[in-house]
This record gives C-alpha cells, sequence and structure tokens, in this order.
C-alpha cells in the first residue's frame, strides 16, 4: 500500500484527523507497516509543512529517521514514476499528487489518500491502471465490517 504524505504528519505532532499510521500500530487496521511504501517527495512534503507550522527541527528530524526505518521509501526520479506523472497529469492539475500517484500505479499498488481531486478522478485511475484508492474512512469501515 502507498500513503499519501497526509498520514505522515502525526509523525511530527502535527495532528490530524486520520491518524492511519496510529490505527496501524495499534492493530485496527490489517496492514503491516512492512508493506507500505512511502514516495520521497512525501518526505519532502511533511518538512514544508511542519516548517509551516513552525515544528521545531529536531522533532521533524526524528520523524523522518522514523520514516526511513519504516517504510519501504520509492525515489520520485525512477524513470517510469516520471513517465506515469507526466502521463496522469491530465487529471491531477498537482504534479506532486501525479508522483504519490504514480508511485502506487508503477508498484501496481493501493493507494490510501484524502485528496479531494485524485477521489474525483478515482474512478478514471482505478479502471486505466488497475490500482484501488481509498481514504482513511474506507479501510476503518471496512475493519468495522470484517
Amino acid at each position: 500500500m502507498i500513503l499519501d504524505s497526509i498520514y505522515l504528519l502525526p509523525l511530527a505532532r502535527i495532528a490530524i484527523d486520520t491518524d492511519l499510521l496510529r490505527m496501524i500500530l495499534e492493530g485496527k487496521i490489517d496492514i503491516k507497516l512492512r508493506n507500505v511504501s512511502i514516495n520521497l517527495i512525501s518526505v519532502l512534503e511533511l518538512q514544508a509543512k511542519a516548517a509551516k507550522l513552525k515544528v521545531p527541527a529536531t522533532t521533524v528530524i526524528k520523524a523522518i529517521k522514523f520514516i526511513i526505518k519504516a517504510f519501504n521509501i520509492v525515489f520520485f526520479h525512477e524513470p517510469e514514476i516520471v513517465k506515469i506523472s507526466h502521463e496522469i497529469r491530465k487529471y491531477i492539475p498537482d504534479y506532486i499528487d501525479c508522483v504519490i500517484v504514480a508511485t502506487a500505479i508503477n508498484l501496481k499498488e493501493d493507494l490510501v489518500t484524502e485528496d479531494t481531486i485524485i477521489h474525483e478522478v478515482k474512478e478514471v485511475i482505478e479502471k486505466r491502471y488497475g490500482v484501488r484508492i481509498f481514504r482513511y474512512y474506507d479501510l476503518v469501515k471496512a475493519r468495522s465490517l470484517s
């Protein structure tokens, strides 16, 4: 599974309503950290958001160290990811979001994101590229149904 950047924010003590990592670590969602990948560009997004919110650098550094240890890191400059990112730009205007979606497509992995634009084009992406796109609440709901 590929995680969007938003789910990394709690690692830098930035509160969000959709703390997927907490749910994973508490075993409330059937996903193992070892099966989670993120694109390195998400680390940059985390740093930028933390800087904007004036999160101390030491906190951000600890979060980054955890991310590098805990997740499979995919590089945004991999040729196939660059190609796919350019291709899906016709659906998604934010290039960083294109990179994250392209990572899921390239690895043939599901993506979990809260991004409304990605969810608006979800059916097209899923049909054309064969990856599934979820929200946090989709995963929580699936857990409560099982």
